[in-house]
């Protein structure tokens, strides 16, 4: 009877120990999990040093001062003066709640009531600062977020002409599709994979095919690059 009770509590004490084991490596996160999850995050964040989009690159936030990244210009001030650094347990807070960690804060989203989906979150963002800059550029994933150098003839613009309420772009293809005035956007990329000088990219930025962007370079470009003409 003895021998069986002492083989029962040893088996108790296993289980015990797998299951500490398990709930340990849950808190610890899952990057496998919060590489997928991440997907969420990319349509405003890169994990490419430097590439800003609409909020900062994520790349080497663990231990970074929070509004500190000197590329990025775009910090709330409630941000820049919060004098938090960033690790697993301030990153859990702000990820649970944005406002409430650092009020006045610009960050749009409510925040993650999940545990274990932030565990893997920030998982991952740790796994990620291990990646060679070439692999974080790969990371980063986001939805558009191509290299509008390496665009095909199809989507570099030769020229835009303005005639009222009508925009003609034209495209190195030989291509011209018109465009009411206000289904038409201007944007700047500066960044590593914005287009070259005096050549903008054309992309398209409505289901139906009749919006579409033009992006510059830089925003001096724009004015000149227009002529007006019917």
């Amino acid at each position: 009877m003895r021998a069986n009770r002492d083989v029962i509590q040893a088996g108790l004490l296993c289980a015990l120990g797998l299951l500490g084991a398990s709930t340990r490596a849950e808190a610890a996160g899952n990057p496998v999990r919060g590489e997928h999850y991440f997907q969420a995050c990319a349509a405003c964040h890169s994990l490419a040093p430097n590439h800003n989009m609409t909020g900062p690159s994520l790349a080497g936030v663990i231990s970074r001062k929070a509004g500190t990244l000197a590329s990025f210009q775009r910090y709330s001030q409630a941000l820049k003066s919060s004098d938090v650094v960033w690790d697993e347990k301030t990153l859990d807070a702000w990820l649970t709640n944005p406002s409430g960690f650092i009020p006045g804060s610009t960050m749009t989203f409510q925040g993650i009531g999940q545990a274990a989906i932030r565990a893997d979150l920030i998982a991952y963002l740790n796994g990620a600062m291990t990646l060679a800059p070439q692999e974080q550029g790969l990371a980063a994933g986001a939805p558009g977020d191509e290299d509008l150098k390496k665009l095909g003839p199809e989507s570099k613009v030769r020229s835009i002409t303005y005639c009222p309420d009508t925009y003609s772009v034209t495209t190195a293809d030989g291509q011209t599709k018109l465009f009411w005035e206000r289904n038409l956007r201007f944007k700047t990329d500066s960044s590593v994979i914005g287009p070259e000088k005096g050549a903008p990219a054309i992309t398209g930025a409505g289901m139906q095919g009749d919006r579409a962007s033009v992006i510059f370079s830089t925003p001096e470009e724009i004015g000149p690059f227009i002529k007006r003409q019917c």
